[in-house]
């Protein structure tokens, strides 16, 4: 089957570094060109990956008929209005998280809805480590499932970060707070019900250096997290059921190229003595993200995560930053 040719917008570095090399390495993708507002941007990060062509502006890119997806990790702000184009311009979208600044603004992409496939880009849930604890919930072996915990961190107190710019969408829900929630829900397989959050912003950037949330999935179900962007950096994902806890290490930024790990713990041993290492093969999470929105591109298999998925994931972070301002439970 003839490889999917991508177009990148931007030379932001999560394409240079991570998306656009595994893309390269891809069964089913390949990169066709690259654009950003600087020719000069464009041509020498074309030249450093061996990416065909280079573009000076997003319009040219939209307008090359040989592009058939693109990738969109442009600023938060930004996703939507982008992503929209390249819709309009027929092409298929894997937009980087979070999706969007709100739900309301999500919604604008109704309109292209069944034209083109369109996919939020939480690469995790391609990593075989996450499809294995899947799989280990699905079966049984933690019992009935109750409590996800996960914590994310990072330090990083750079003014001119656009991650600490409140206006672009910076901030720890936005950058990484997502990337715990969609622990939750793909773990219980479900959407929340309620949540509540409380949160503490830095008094420069004003954006949310530590946020903490309860999500009610219901039953008796829920996630809890910490994600912070002035802390030590820190990550843990732990699934915890009435048998057995089951822990992912490193489960967002796990090792390009190289194995990850599961804990299997029944409790017998306090301090985790009776916890089992299960180690998972070598991969590259995007890379596995990538083909899998190729197949879908040629019909080979069902877009695993569309517009809708990514809407509700922006409906949850609303719901977190409302429940901030009202001090209460806020219904998703």
């Amino acid at each position: 089957m003839k490889k999917v040719t991508w177009g990148v917008l931007s030379t932001a570095k999560i394409g240079r570094e991570k998306v656009i090399p595994a893309l390269q390495k891809g069964h089913w993708s390949q990169v066709g060109a690259i654009a950003s507002r600087s020719l000069d941007a464009a041509q020498k990060v074309a030249t450093d990956l061996g990416i065909p062509k280079a573009y000076g502006s997003y319009e040219e890119l939209l307008a090359d008929p040989e592009i058939e997806a693109i990738y969109n990790p442009l600023p938060n702000d930004q996703h939507v209005a982008w992503t929209l184009a390249a819709a309009r311009a027929g092409k298929h979208v894997l937009c980087e998280k979070p999706f969007s600044m709100n739900a309301q603004e999500a919604e604008q992409l109704r309109e292209v809805a069944g034209q083109v496939h369109i996919m939020e880009a939480f690469m995790v849930r391609f990593h075989p480590q996450w499809q294995r604890a899947r799989e280990l919930v699905r079966s049984g072996a933690l019992g009935e499932l109750r409590t996800v915990q996960a914590f994310f961190s990072y330090f990083n107190r750079q003014s001119d970060n656009i991650r600490n710019r409140a206006d672009v969408g910076g901030g720890a829900l936005y950058d990484i707070g997502c990337y715990a929630i969609v622990a939750g829900r793909f773990l219980f397989e479900a959407e929340p019900l309620r949540v509540i959050t409380l949160i503490d912003r830095d008094p420069e950037f004003q954006t949310d250096r530590t946020t903490s949330a309860l999500l009610d999935f219901g039953g008796g179900r829920r996630l809890d997290f910490t994600v912070s962007t002035q802390s030590v950096p820190f990550q843990r994902v732990q699934a915890i059921g009435t048998k057995q806890r089951l822990e992912l290490v490193i489960p967002f930024n796990a090792p390009l190229g190289g194995t990850t790990d599961l804990l299997l713990d029944n409790g017998s041993q306090i301090g985790g003595v009776s916890a089992v290492r299960e180690t998972l093969p070598a991969c590259d999470m995007y890379t596995l993200q990538g083909d899998a929105f190729s197949q879908a591109v040629r019909g080979e298999i069902p877009l695993p995560y569309g517009l809708d998925d990514a809407i509700c994931n922006m409906r949850i972070i609303d719901a977190l930053f409302k429940s901030d301002q009202s001090g209460q439970w806020e219904q998703v």
